[in-house]
């Protein structure tokens, strides 16, 4: 697929003067937002609770009907369209997942594009192939019941339901709220390699200023009755505040926040020794010890990192055994160097494994982080 074909997935969102007064009510809790979403980008709505960055986000879905205004997508008014058949062509992923719990992973992730009379084969093979890019084997989970998923893979089938008719939007709201930072971190890192591949037009709705700044293309903060406080660029909204209002919701470290515009790809990587799981034992501890190291990172037939371990715990074995426990020491590429140092915390390695789209690619190392943060500050403190 080319730039130009992955750009065009994404559709242009333009909101005009939205309003949306709820009955009994004097003030809009939305008042007069006018704005516009670049086609292919991550906006994230952040603001306080109660600022109506959520009602903004449903009306763009007519989950919630505008009072007053227009909403286009890709240059069509929404409001002009049955609502029921405009959901149907923009993906929602809430918090948790939103699954239905009778039905089983492939019934929720293929029950729009079964509303849009895909055939089955059809639905199959779109059921496999979004399992597998979020991370779940569709083997092992297809015929799963959502009470049978932990948190996080409750949401990654939420993320593939949401992408599943292949949306040229999707909106999201608070996806991430609900589960442990470890995994948060990891589906950040996976919408973000999505993204990468899919340049779908997604909108996300949460509180966490560190997300949006992680995350977004463009940050719009909200006040009260959602009005616009900035809506710019993650750099700007953090080293630039439109105002003390902007300042102080995105808080005193805002130096500290700045280590999440800076990627795990922007540092680089460096190869170690790595193994297949049934591999002979022997053969790897040899090759790793000729090569001067101690550790050897083992990887699945599909050339997934599952453990990174000494080489003097494969002696005595026949195969390079497979992992009995989940490997927590990996981050995407697109990671910030926040969530590498996060995983090297619980490394004893003194690096972090990175990946992309779930695949081994090399290790990022701490002194290599340490030292980019350190020139990134220092050039931060040079007189213009």
């Amino acid at each position: 697929m080319t730039t130009a074909e992955q750009i065009a997935t994404g559709a242009e969102i333009r909101l005009v003067d939205v309003v949306k007064t709820y009955p009994g009510q004097q003030d809009p809790a939305v008042e007069g937002v006018s704005l516009t979403i670049p086609a292919g980008e991550i906006v994230m709505f952040v603001g306080p609770s109660g600022c109506g960055k959520t009602t903004t986000l449903k009306m763009i879905n007519r989950l919630i009907e505008p009072t007053s205004g227009n909403i286009f997508i890709d240059g069509e008014d929404v409001t002009s369209r049955n609502p029921t058949e405009l959901r149907r062509t923009i993906g929602y992923v809430i918090q948790g997942g939103g699954l239905l719990p009778h039905l089983s992973v492939k019934d929720n992730v293929g029950l729009v594009p079964g509303l849009l009379k895909w055939p089955k084969k059809r639905i199959a093979e779109r059921v496999d192939e979004l399992l597998d890019m979020v991370g779940l084997d569709p083997e092992v989970y297809r015929d799963r019941y959502p009470r049978e998923l932990s948190g996080g893979q409750q949401q990654r089938v939420g993320v593939a339901r949401g992408l599943a008719a292949d949306p040229p939007v999707i909106l999201m709201d608070e996806p991430f709220g609900a589960v442990d930072p470890i995994t948060r971190q990891r589906l950040q890192d996976e919408l973000l390699s999505l993204q990468e591949e899919l340049h779908k037009t997604i909108v996300i709705v949460t509180h966490d200023i560190d997300e949006a700044v992680k995350l977004g293309d463009h940050i719009l903060v909200l006040g009260e009755q959602a009005r616009i406080a900035q809506y710019d660029v993650p750099e700007a909204v953090l080293g630039n505040p439109a105002s003390d209002y902007v300042a102080d919701f995105v808080g005193s470290g805002s130096k500290l926040k700045q280590l999440s515009l800076l990627r795990v790809e922007d540092v680089g990587t460096v190869e170690r020794p790595t193994a297949v799981i049934g591999e002979d034992a022997a053969a790897v501890v040899g090759r790793t010890r000729s090569a001067g190291e101690k550790s050897v990172i083992i990887l699945d037939d599909r050339g997934r990192p599952r453990d990174w371990v000494w080489v003097r715990s494969l002696e005595g074995e026949t195969t390079v055994p497979e992992p009995t426990i989940e490997l927590q020491t990996t981050v995407d590429h697109r990671a910030t160097l926040n969530d590498a140092l996060d995983s090297m915390l619980v490394s004893s390695h003194g690096g972090a494994i990175v990946t992309e789209r779930g695949r081994y690619t090399g290790v990022i190392l701490y002194d290599d982080v340490t030292a980019r943060i350190r020139d990134v500050n220092g050039r931060e403190g040079e007189p213009s």
